[in-house]
Order: C-alpha cells, then sequence, then structure tokens
C-alpha cells in the first residue's frame, strides 16, 4: 500500500499505519467478494490500490481546497450515489473519519455486501440503502439535506447529475471522478444543472503520477432548490437525458 499513502500524501492526505490496513482489508474483502458478486472487473490488488482506492480519495481536492487540512473538514454529511463496490465514498471515509456517510445502491448484493463491509472495517457512521436514487430522493429525509454528494462510474454527465443534485442542501457540493466526457456531454450536462438547481460545471484535473491519464473531477455547486419533479421515475434520467435531443422531443 506504499502507492496509496504516496500518493494519498500528494493529495494532502496522511494515512496512519490503521488506515493503511484498513485499506488492505477492504482489498482483500473486495476480492474475495467479488467471486461471488459482480462488484468490479479491477481485481488484481496494485490495481484496486491505484485505480479504485487513490481514484476514489481524490474526491477529497475540493474538501481541502475549502478547509486546507485533513483534521479541519467538519462532520460534514455525505451521499455516494450508486456506490457499487463502496466507491468513492467508504474510501473517503477511511481516509476522513469525521464524514457521516450515506451509500445509495439498488443491486441488493451489492447493498448486503456493503452492510458487511462496514461492518467488517468497524465504521461508524455509516448508513446503506438497498434503494434507488431516483426514489429515495423524493423521502423528505433524504432530499437536500446532505453537503457532499459523491458519484464515481455512475452514469453520463447528465443523469448523473439529476441523480445526485437533488440529494444536496444548498451550497452543498457533488464531486464525480471523470474520464472522457466529451464536450457534448459537458454541454449536456451544464444544461442539465441548471434545470437542477446547480451551479456551473467545473473540471479540476488530477495531476498526481498514478492517475495522470486524462482524469478530472466533475464539480458542481448546488445554488437553488431542486424542482419537485426531479429526478424523475427510475430509469428516466437515463433514457431521457436533461439538456440532451431526446429530453427535448
Amino acid at each position: 500500500m506504499q502507492t496509496l499513502r504516496a500518493g494519498a500524501a500528494a493529495l494532502g492526505l496522511r494515512l496512519g499505519d490503521a488506515q493503511i490496513a484498513a485499506f488492505a482489508r477492504y482489498s482483500e474483502c473486495l476480492i474475495a467478494a467479488n467471486r461471488r458478486v459482480n462488484l468490479t472487473s479491477i481485481v488484481e490488488p496494485a490495481a484496486v490500490e491505484t485505480r479504485h482506492f487513490l481514484d476514489s480519495l481524490t474526491c477529497a481536492m475540493p474538501l481541502l481546497s475549502r478547509w486546507g487540512a485533513p483534521e479541519a473538514v467538519p462532520s460534514l454529511r455525505c451521499v455516494d450515489v450508486g456506490s457499487g463496490a463502496g466507491l468513492p465514498g467508504l474510501a473517503l471515509k477511511l481516509a476522513l473519519p469525521q464524514l457521516r456517510l450515506t451509500l445509495v445502491e439498488a443491486t441488493g448484493k451489492k447493498a448486503a455486501f456493503l452492510v458487511d463491509l462496514v461492518d467488517e472495517l468497524r465504521l461508524e457512521g455509516v448508513d446503506v440503502y438497498a434503494e434507488r436514487a431516483e426514489t429515495l430522493a423524493h423521502r423528505p429525509d433524504q432530499r437536500e439535506t446532505y453537503d457532499v454528494a459523491l458519484a464515481r462510474a455512475l452514469a453520463p454527465l447528465a443523469p448523473l447529475l439529476e441523480l445526485t443534485l437533488p440529494f444536496l442542501r444548498a451550497g452543498g457540493v457533488l464531486v464525480a471522478p471523470r474520464r472522457g466526457d466529451d464536450a457534448a456531454a459537458l454541454t449536456a450536462a451544464g444544461q442539465a444543472s441548471r434545470l437542477l438547481g446547480g451551479g456551473p460545471l467545473q473540471t479540476m484535473p488530477i495531476a498526481i503520477e498514478p492517475l495522470k491519464d486524462g482524469r478530472v473531477l466533475a464539480v458542481v455547486n448546488k445554488v437553488n432548490p431542486t424542482p419537485a419533479a426531479y429526478p424523475r421515475r427510475p430509469g428516466q434520467p437515463a433514457r431521457r437525458p436533461l439538456g440532451s435531443r431526446t429530453d427535448r422531443e
């Protein structure tokens, strides 16, 4: 886990021995569970270390940019939408244990893995919901209550925004690791953000050596409440993305 430790340090995150041990156990659980549940195509330990864990830790960049040091980051309420194997949410929780985390994963077997993993890693302040984001985001105790929304490998940008921004309070921030979005996708996402109460779409390049392959963070600040119609019913954000031609037809 030396690559993870060094990469995290380059991001401004100091991982102690206990945190590195937790990441090592996370890797073991992920690789073992993947034999039963399709969690990831990345199963080589060194690749898990960089392409899963370190990539997830880049989500700390906007938080550290605002608060300056890991220990200065408050106990923000965070939601990881489409969490899958727990990424990026659980990796960020291991690095910043003060975060209060909700993992949203619609696939029952993946959600069960997350429950077991949270128990195995003895994490506090983590909730798991085996529910679709389109439904959960309309619950009064979940809607516009989070400080930070996270999403990784969830969907193209415009649907991703519809599935995440309704969870955020005004003043909250969406952070989503991305790679390969073209100009059309960015334009549609910008239009979707405005409809959903978000500000301009910003991108933060990832400059640490193991991940210098065109990765960026898509960052959107929530500036206004999301209209009550969003997110639309399950499946609709993906079938008819906001800001796209299909949405206008």
